[in-house]
């Protein structure tokens, strides 16, 4: 992901030659850097992004990102009981390995699991600024796994000049503690921001207490994020960001779920890292980028088999390449990647382990065809050192019909490789497995009313085929097509300057081949999602946000209705105390069937900034 400190002047140029001609005034955080190769004004992006600030995070005071996310067009979340335990999220119905996630540009999905996924159960939002969510296949621009979509999240960044600092404290129900501090400067070209946080919580029973589970399943772990950049006289650019995180758990056991025995526990130690060098070529603004990433995770206790003790690592490292350059009347973006994937196992469930090697190259043309449609053309090209090469391509447009008026489309192709557990894995392992394929189609409109509101429609339509699952013996290939399709809705209205009212509906359909183990990728998601939240300035110092989520309609549970309230009480110009409630009707639900979500639950804060 970059930033607005590393567009060229022709980049910068041709962003506000698109935004002139829409004759719309967007601010900076209406630039979306997920959906391009290069930095591109949303409302010349072809691809359906949302994108969140850290702004709109802090007001609704979620303490994962997840729960915050889930109340976003398209997704929805699967979670085995409180924070800390694992979770992940859905988008347009395909499941957490279909989902690719970036923490400031580093791939951080898991490659010591059954699947490469990321566990969305122990990232907080005390260190993130911006939030992307980018829908649809993006092979073309990521790779393999961004056949649903991609989660590109940023971490705090110096927003002034100067020194600033940054304070939070929280207690709450289940006994939760929660705390961060950070430090940022900025002086010229130089930026440096670094967040340290932790939690501490007894949580609740991750197996559902309804079903006559009593064992608390607690959770702890802190986090050190950080980055930092400089531009050189010469006009070349340093910068360096990565995270830390140490975390340990306790959990319920499976087959079947419950906290049968009191010693399941999980410990996870996570990092990352990206460096990256800009410069300028003659006319060509050159990114060299190297990335790493590992997870070590042991987990611990005792199921109805015996005791067990086994430890998964997983390590990932990449070489980037990007060139951009004016062409024609465009921006021509290509380049390169090299990426290494391992993992180690140890332990009661024996030896086992893996690793590939994925090479690339991509290219990307985007531009302005007229003053009021936006094309772009994106290829690329994987050659993975286990099933040989795929090729992917994405072609989107945003034409502006009239000022207030936008309509997208895209139409792309992806592809998911088979993770080194499903080839290498102990006993289940399948060297043959082949990549998934898919094909991806949406189109929307929006409509903007001024600065007081909008209103969006979007149809989405994907077919994956060659779907990997488990058998009961080993993975295999299913035959036939796995088609996900349906409506996003979006909205909001600015009933006054004191009040607005936002909401989103999404309808999820999906047809899937009959599997003889039982497919779980596409049974939990409901395929009626239905947020709505009211933001009130209640006084001049008080706000509120009340938030209702509606989920109906799923093929294994019952829906269930979650209502959220969050006031903001100003102390005064750099220091507030608020009150959240979670599950405010204390409502009875599950998000995978047999474990266990929070009753209604209390947190009171306080945050500052000087």
């Amino acid at each position: 992901m970059r930033h607005l400190s590393a567009l060229t002047g022709a980049s910068l140029l041709a962003l506000a030659g698109q935004t002139a001609v829409a004759q719309i005034a967007f601010e900076l955080d209406e630039i979306t850097f997920s959906a391009n190769r290069t930095p591109t004004a949303r409302a010349s992006a072809g691809a359906t992004v949302t994108v969140i600030t850290g702004d709109e995070i802090r007001a609704s005071g979620e303490a994962r990102v997840i729960d915050y996310i889930a109340r976003m067009p398209g997704v929805g979340v699967l979670a085995r009981g409180p924070v800390g335990a694992l979770s992940s999220i859905t988008i347009r119905g395909a499941s957490r390995n279909y989902v690719q996630v970036l923490v400031d540009g580093i791939d951080v999905t898991d490659p010591s699991g059954p699947q490469v996924a990321f566990d969305f159960g122990q990232l907080l939002t005390d260190d993130v600024s911006r939030i992307e969510i980018l829908r649809g296949a993006q092979s073309a621009l990521y790779g393999s796994s961004a056949i649903g979509g991609v989660v590109s999240i940023t971490t705090a960044r110096a927003e002034e000049e100067g020194f600033t600092q940054t304070v939070a404290a929280e207690a709450g129900t289940y006994s939760t503690l929660r705390g961060s501090y950070g430090l940022a400067f900025r002086q010229g070209d130089t930026d440096l921001a670094l967040t340290i946080s932790g939690i501490e919580t007894d949580g609740f029973s991750a197996a559902d207490e309804a079903d006559g589970n009593t064992e608390d399943d607690g959770y702890s772990a802190t986090r050190l994020s950080f980055s930092g950049g400089t531009r050189l006289q010469n006009g070349v650019e340093l910068g360096l960001s990565g995270f830390l995180q140490d975390g340990e758990g306790e959990y319920d056991e499976q087959f079947p779920v419950g906290d049968g025995s009191p010693d399941e526990l999980t410990r996870a130690e996570t990092w990352g890292l990206r460096g990256f060098i800009r410069f300028d070529s003659g006319a060509i603004r050159n990114e060299l980028a190297l990335t790493g990433f590992r997870i070590e995770r042991n987990d611990t206790g005792s199921t109805v088999f015996g005791p067990f003790d086994v430890t998964y690592a997983g390590e990932r490292t990449g070489l980037s390449y990007q060139g951009d350059m004016v062409l024609g009347g465009g921006e021509l973006s290509f380049g390169g990647s090299l990426n290494r994937e391992s993992y180690d196992q140890s332990g009661s469930f024996g030896p086992g382990g893996g690793d590939n090697t994925v090479a690339a190259v991509f290219a990307e043309y985007a531009l302005a065809a007229t003053q009021t449609l936006d094309l772009t053309g994106t290829v690329r090209l994987d050659s993975h050192s286990e099933f040989g090469e795929f090729a992917t391509g994405r072609l989107a447009g945003a034409w502006r019909v009239r000022p207030d008026v936008i309509v997208r489309s895209s139409l792309a192709n992806g592809f998911r490789a088979p993770s080194n557990y499903e080839l290498f894995g102990p006993f289940v392992g399948n060297p043959d497995l082949e990549a998934e394929e898919s094909l991806s189609f949406d189109l929307g409109v929006e409509k903007l009313f001024g600065d007081t509101g909008m209103i969006s429609a979007t149809l989405f339509y994907n077919e994956t085929d060659n779907l990997i699952d488990y058998d009961g013996a080993s993975y295999i290939q299913i035959p036939g097509t796995v088609i996900r399709r349906g409506l996003e809705l979006e909205a909001s209205h600015a009933i006054s300057d004191r009040l607005t009212l936002s909401g989103n509906y999404t309808f999820t359909d999906d047809k899937t081949p009959a599997i003889s183990a039982g497919n779980t990728w596409n049974t939990s998601f409901g395929k009626h999602d239905l947020s709505i939240a009211l933001d009130a300035a209640i006084t001049d110092r008080l706000r509120g946000v009340f938030t209702v989520q509606h989920v109906a309609d799923r093929q294994s549970l019952p829906d269930y209705t979650l209502a959220n309230v969050m006031l903001t009480q100003e102390i005064n110009d750099s220091a507030e105390a608020y009150l959240r409630i979670e599950n405010l009707t204390d409502e009875q639900y599950q998000l995978i069937e047999g474990y266990g979500t929070s009753g209604r639950a209390f947190y009171a804060g306080f945050r500052a900034r000087f």
